[in-house]
C-alpha cells in the first residue's frame, strides 16, 4: 500500500531525528566533563610554566605571523607554537597539554574565530600578555553578521590585555588604526607612515625574496633586513614579529639574524626553482 509506505518512511524520518536529538542529550553532559577535566590540566600547566602568552588574531594572516615570530624568536628562546591551524580553545588546550613545559620563555598562541567572543573566550583560558592583530577583513562574515562585529571581535584579544600588557596593530589598515584602545601599550607597524613605531621602506623585491630598510620610533638609525619571504602581506606579518622582539628588547643583530633564517610556508608564495626555472609554488592560496 503506497499511503503505507509514506507513513512509514515520514516515521522513519522523525525517528531518526528523535534518535539523534537523544543521543546528543545523552553526550551533551559527557563532552562538558572531559573538556573540563583537559581544561582544569592546562591551566594547571600554564601556572607551572614561565612562558609568557603570546595571542595572534585576524581574518588573515595568523598563521603566517606566528611562524614568522616563532622562527625569529627560536634563535635566542625556547617557544612553543600551536602547530598548523590549532587556533580554538580546543586547539590551545591540546597543544598546552601535550607539549608546553616548565622551561618555555614563550608560548605563541594562534586565535580564530567564527563569532563574537571565541577571542574572549580563548584570553580567558590562557591569558595573554602580549597581542598581535594581524590584517582584519570580512572572513566569516557570514557567522559574524557585520563587518563591524569582526573587528570588535578581534580586538577582544587587544582589550583582554591588562595594563602591563602590550599589542601591535597595523596603522596601515584603517580598521585598527582608529580603535579606540583602553590602556594597554601598542605599537603600530606601516609602509605608509613614517610615524609608526616600526616603519619599513626602501623595499626590493628580487627572485631571492624582500630586502627592506625598518625604522624605529625615536631613532634615527635605519636597519637592513633580508627575507626569502616574498609579498606585501607578508611583510606585515614580518614587520608585527620585529615588532615584538624589538618591544621585549631581543638585540637588532638577533633580530635581523631571526628574519633571515624565516623558512618560506609551504605552498604559500614559496620561491622554487628547478634547473635554470625558478617559480612561485602558491598552491595553498
Amino acid at each position: 500500500n503506497i499511503y503505507l509506505f509514506y507513513i512509514i518512511y515520514v516515521v522513519a524520518i522523525y525517528l531518526d531525528f528523535i534518535v539523534v536529538l537523544i543521543a546528543n542529550t545523552i553526550n551533551m553532559p559527557i563532552e562538558y566533563l572531559v573538556y573540563n577535566h583537559y581544561k582544569k590540566k592546562a591551566l594547571r600547566h600554564l601556572e607551572e610554566s614561565n612562558a609568557l602568552v603570546v595571542g595572534i588574531t585576524g581574518s588573515y594572516g595568523k598563521t603566517s605571523t606566528k611562524n614568522f615570530l616563532y622562527d625569529i624568536l627560536s634563535t635566542k628562546y625556547s617557544v612553543l607554537k600551536t602547530p598548523k591551524n590549532y587556533n580554538t580553545r580546543y586547539g590551545l588546550i591540546r597543544t598546552i597539554n601535550s607539549e608546553l613545559n616548565r622551561f618555555d620563555d614563550f608560548f605563541i598562541a594562534e586565535m580564530g574565530a567564527f563569532k563574537r567572543g571565541s577571542i574572549k573566550k580563548a584570553c580567558e583560558l590562557v591569558h595573554p600578555k602580549y597581542g598581535i592583530i594581524t590584517t582584519i577583513g570580512t572572513a566569516h562574515l557570514e557567522t559574524f553578521k557585520s563587518e563591524e562585529n569582526i573587528r570588535k571581535g578581534k580586538f577582544e584579544l587587544i582589550d583582554s590585555l591588562d595594563n602591563n600588557g602590550f599589542g601591535i596593530l597595523n596603522m596601515d589598515d584603517p580598521k585598527q588604526a582608529n580603535y579606540q584602545v583602553n590602556n594597554t601599550k601598542i605599537y603600530y607597524v606601516s609602509l605608509n607612515n613614517s610615524n609608526a613605531d616600526v616603519y619599513a621602506f626602501n623595499i626590493k623585491v628580487s627572485d631571492a625574496g624582500l630586502t627592506f630598510n625598518v625604522r624605529f620610533k625615536g631613532n634615527t638609525k635605519s636597519h637592513l633586513f633580508n627575507t626569502k619571504i616574498l609579498g606585501m602581506p607578508n611583510l606585515y606579518n614580518i614587520l608585527e614579529a620585529i615588532a615584538f622582539c624589538y618591544y621585549i628588547k631581543m638585540p637588532i643583530k638577533d633580530i635581523i639574524k631571526g628574519v633571515s633564517k624565516i623558512k618560506p610556508i609551504e605552498h604559500r608564495l614559496e620561491i622554487k626553482k628547478v634547473g635554470n626555472f625558478t617559480y612561485l609554488d602558491d598552491a595553498y592560496n
